[in-house]
């Protein structure tokens, strides 16, 4: 059964940074994405940033340069690095795992698939 854990959220002032991480298991290295999205208050979920299985990291236009994913891949933890956070960065961050054929740019595009495997979420608060 596959389970995904975030931790590292928090509230922050515009500016500053926060690194979450995901704990991963009940699946190994053969997952095809791993990602992080997240809610914004009264909006849809969105993609933030995913690995593929080849490795390369795919960002959301609104994160790039900030926001550095990367994948310990003794144990398929997930992290995020997050830089110059601003307030419309603010919301639930949620990690995730998508075990079928997946292309990263994709996944992230359509907020994830049906068969997409959800972490509960960790909250980021940004203030200006």
């Amino acid at each position: 059964q596959v389970q995904l854990a975030e931790a590292g959220g928090g509230s922050v002032q515009a500016g500053g940074s926060l690194r979450l991480s995901c704990a991963a298991s009940g699946y190994t290295g053969s997952s095809y994405c791993v990602g992080w999205f997240r809610r914004v208050s009264g909006t849809q979920r969105e993609g933030v940033a995913a690995i593929g299985v080849n490795g390369i990291p795919t960002y959301a236009d609104s994160v790039k340069g900030r926001f550095t994913i990367s994948r310990d891949a003794a144990n398929d933890d997930l992290y995020l690095q997050m830089t110059n956070l601003q307030p419309e960065d603010s919301g639930m961050y949620y990690c995730a795992a998508e075990l079928t054929t997946c292309r990263p740019e994709r996944w992230l595009l359509w907020s994830g698939f049906q068969t997409t495997h959800w972490g509960r979420g960790t909250q980021v608060t940004v203030s200006s």
